[in-house]
Formats: structure tokens, sequence, C-alpha cells
């Protein structure tokens, strides 16, 4: 029998007095997928890292085997020229670079002591060909998407002949069509014998592609079996420590008054003026939650930045909130005055200053309300940020974490946390679960009724089906900016809101406002 291509032998990673991997086993065999689950803070980062050179040899305790010999990789680069190529979620291109450059890079061909540019964009070509990948290698990444930087980084890593392939939640950020075609390409890889651990909250991906799953649960190895031999339950049990009955734990609402009200909303892009949103009508009441879906580039994060203050012209429409006009000059900051407060789907980028603490950030939008003569109330602020820091439960030592060292879940309870203690009456979720475990989840879903008990009205854009029918009183699907469809809850099908979405007008209309609270509705389905 062939040795695995990867073994590791009991690795123990700390950081400073915390264990992040405790003894791991953990082997990747030839040709084969083998998925990598836990919940954010399990350690799959960390064994990644190991793997990849990020934490080289003398760092960690255990031995690490490639091709059964003993490995002792001192770098990334020492990583690569064995052939292990890792994809993070922050992916590594160069945006003013064309395609070809960046799959390439480091590795041009020369000829006559100059880089071939011929070789190079031929070369892209052949290899995106081969790939079935439709993207023009001339073209700069600037002006992708983020599916097709994906994937560009997959292009990149076999460009340098890599046979052991790691993708850290490779669909986190892609649309239901390029997560197919991505995964059809892990297919093919693994066809051709390449191996790859793929690392996944997607449970579906994860029992589609995978041959094995190994759970690792506070650093530990909990299993390894084949796939067949699991099911999605075990693993979430596996994960989580306990069993979750209910994903979507979402009791009937009973909506109030409209607190946010949207009438005849039309947005032009700030720079060349075209319309990305028309004909927006909408309203979300009190004790309600209001799920917005739709393929991607259909409006949605556009709809949301805009209602904040933060994104777009406005060219017609009107916008209240608690009776008060909102005009199309409003910022952020009279936004979060006003009640209103966003969840931005970028955590790191827009809801996070990750070199600071979490105590810091807790904080930062609501330093108003700790203003005492001029000057900040500290202890009152500490108390404050305390207190929203044990209800959410966040896993770090204590408020003067960097938040930056966190698992992505509790990244994100930081920033549900930093608008919460704002004191909303909305609050607008822009894909609030992205990227973060099973159990992570749970424990969003579990904050979101908790606000709908408060009386808070709450707005869910989500990219995931399931969790905007289980999560949403009422739902909107938009379709390139307008609204393709309304739906009460439980009256539609996953096939009804893709149609919405798609464009589709072959379906029988409905009310989809009508909730006992006797206001009119936001918008029928044109029949």
């Amino acid at each position: 029998m062939m040795p695995p291509v990867i073994e590791c032998r009991r690795i123990t990673k700390h950081f400073g007095g915390v264990a992040a991997l405790h003894e791991v086993d953990f082997d990747l065999r030839a040709g084969e997928v083998h998925a990598l689950c836990g919940e954010n803070g399990a350690g799959k980062s960390t064994l990644i890292k190991v793997l990849g050179g990020v934490h080289p040899r003398g760092t960690y305790d255990g031995e690490l085997f490639i091709d059964g010999r003993p490995a002792a990789l001192r770098s990334v680069a020492d990583a690569k020229a064995t052939g292990i190529a890792v994809i993070h979620q922050e992916l590594a291109l160069v945006d003013e670079m064309t395609v070809a450059e960046n799959i390439s890079l480091g590795k041009e061909p020369v000829r006559g002591g100059l880089i071939d540019w011929a070789a190079v964009f031929e070369r892209a070509r052949r290899l995106l060909r081969r790939l079935a990948i439709e993207i023009d290698p001339t073209a700069r990444v600037r002006e992708l998407g983020v599916g097709q930087r994906q994937l560009v980084e997959i292009a990149k890593a076999l460009a340098a002949d890599s046979r052991i392939l790691i993708l850290d939640e490779p669909t986190a950020a892609l649309s239901g069509h390029e997560a197919r075609m991505l995964l059809q390409i892990v297919r093919d890889l693994r066809a051709r014998g390449v191996s790859c651990l793929y690392i996944s909250h997607r449970l579906d991906e994860v029992f589609a592609e995978a041959d094995r799953i190994t759970v690792l649960r506070d650093g530990r190895r909990v299993v390894t079996r084949d796939a067949r031999e699991l099911t999605p339950t075990q693993v979430i049990r596996h994960m989580v420590g306990r069993e979750i009955t209910s994903l979507f734990p979402r009791h009937a609402a009973r909506p109030g008054k409209p607190l946010l009200t949207v009438r005849d909303l039309e947005v032009a892009r700030p720079g060349d003026g075209r319309t990305v949103l028309s004909d927006i009508s909408l309203d979300v009441r009190e004790a309600e939650v209001l799920g917005i879906g739709g393929l991607m580039g259909a409006g949605r994060t556009e709809l949301l930045m805009h209602l904040f203050g933060a994104w777009g012209k406005r060219v017609r429409g009107s916008v209240r909130l608690q009776g008060a006009t909102l005009d199309g000059h409003l910022n952020p900051r009279g936004a979060v005055r006003a009640g209103l407060v966003l969840v931005s789907e970028d955590r790191k980028r827009f809801g996070l200053v990750l070199r600071q603490s979490v105590g810091f950030n807790l904080s930062l939008s609501s330093l108003g309300r700790f203003i005492a003569h001029g000057l900040i109330d500290q202890s009152r602020e500490f108390h404050r940020a305390h207190e929203m820091f044990d209800a959410l439960s966040i896993k770090a030592p204590n408020l003067e974490a960097a938040v930056g060292d966190l698992s992505g879940g509790n990244q994100q309870k930081v920033v549900l946390g930093k608008a919460l203690m704002t004191g909303p009456r909305v609050v607008l979720l822009d894909e609030p679960t992205r990227g973060i475990d099973i159990g992570a989840k749970a424990e969003v879903y579990e904050l979101i009724n908790h606000l709908v008990d408060t009386g808070c009205g709450v707005v869910l854009v989500s990219g995931e089906l399931p969790e905007l029918m289980g999560m949403s009183d009422r739902i909107i699907m938009l379709h390139e900016g307008t609204i393709g469809g309304t739906f009460r809850r439980g009256q539609a099908t996953p096939e009804d809101l893709m149609a919405a979405a798609m464009g589709r007008h072959d379906r029988q209309p409905f009310d989809a406002a009508s909730t006992g609270s006797g206001s009119a509705p936001d918008h029928e389905e044109a029949g």
C-alpha cells in the first residue's frame, strides 16, 4: 500500500498558553478529496499553516511526513517545492497584473535573458482551456469578480505543478454557478491524481465531493471516517459537541407597525451614473425579519449600503425611518443616530479594525453614548463592552485581545456586538453567516431571534436559500436591481425563489406584505 502523500503525527501547536492543536493525527492520500470540518477556532487554519510552511518546523511539536519521508518545512517556499499549494480565503493575487502574469508570477519563461511574454500568455491560455475556465488571460485581476479570482488562484497553483491542493473555504464568496464550476475542477483534479484537502462549512459540498472527512474540535481530532459512513447530523454533532436539532430556530412573528419604509427608490452608481436599483418599495416592520435574496449582482449589497448612507446617488424615491425622512445625503453616522445600523458582508474591510482590541471595536460606533463633560467615561464604556462580550459568548481571553487574532465566527460576533451597542431599531445584516461554522451560525440565528423579540426590525441579505427561507418572515427576491418577487414565510419553494431571482414572471402573485399589520403590500409579483 502506497504511503499517504502527507501524514501528520501528534502535531501540537501553542500560541502563548493556548493549544491551537493538540496531538493531531491526519493524513491525505494520493488522488483523494479529504474534507476538514470544524467550528471556527477548532484548529483548521493552524493545521493548514503547518502543512503550508507558514508555521515552520520548530514552532510546533510532532512529526510531518511527505511521501512517507520525514519533512522539515521551514517556509512557504519549502512547501511549494514539495508540490503543496495553499489557496487561502484571502487571495494572493496582484490586482494590477493580468491573469496570465499572475499565473506565471515567479516562474516566468525566459528567452535570451528576457521574459518571453508570448509564452506567458500562451501558457495561461492552455491552462485555462484545460480547466474549462472562461477567463481572458489578458484581463487585469482587478477587473474580475471574487469567483473568477478564486479560479485564477487554482490555475496559478496548478501552473506550479502542485500535486497537493489545500482549499480553504473556496466557495464561501461564490455564486451557485461559480461554486459548481470550482467543484467540477476539484473532481477533474482528483481524476488526474491531484490530492485535495478541502475546508468548508458547507456540508452539502463536503458530502458531495469528499472521500473522507476529518473533524477537529478545540484543537483535537475528533473523528476521521469515510464520507459514506457519516451523516451531516453526525458531523455537526462531532463539530460542536452537541445536537443542533433545529438549525433555523425561527418562531412565528407578530410584526407591528412599519419602522423602515422605502417607496419607488431609484439609485445610480456614483461614478458613471448608471442605474443600479429601480422601483424598490418595501416595509420593514417591528418584530420581523425581511429576507432579501437574489443572484450575484442583483443589487442586494447596494440596497443595504444605500439605505445606510454609504453608497449610491438617489435619483428618486423616499426612505423613512420611524416616520422621519432619510434624505439622499444621509451618511452612516446619521443613520446610526437615527436608529439604523449595518453589518457589512466584508467584516475585515468594513466592520473591524483588526489590529485593535475586542473592546475598542465593540464600542467604536457608540462612543457618543459614553461621553460626559466632553470626555469618554471609560468605566461605563468598559462595563457596557464587557456586558456585550459576555452576552455574545465571544471566545477571546479578554476585551484586550486583538480582534484580528480571533476566529471568523468570533470576529462576526464582535461586528454584531458593535452594531447592537448603538441601540438600533432596524438592523441591516448583509450575509451575516458567510464563512462561519455551523455552531456560530446557530448563535447568529438566536441573536436574530433576540432582536425580533425586543421589537427590532431585521433585514437579512443571504445567498443561501435554506437560510433565507428558514429565518425570514417575508422574502423579497431582487433581479437586476428590481424586485422580481415577494413571498410570505412558508409559501414559496426554492424553485419559486430562484424563478423570481432570474426574472421569470410565470408564478401566481400573492400579497407579500399582508401579515396582519393592515398596511398596503410592498410589491406583488407580476403575473
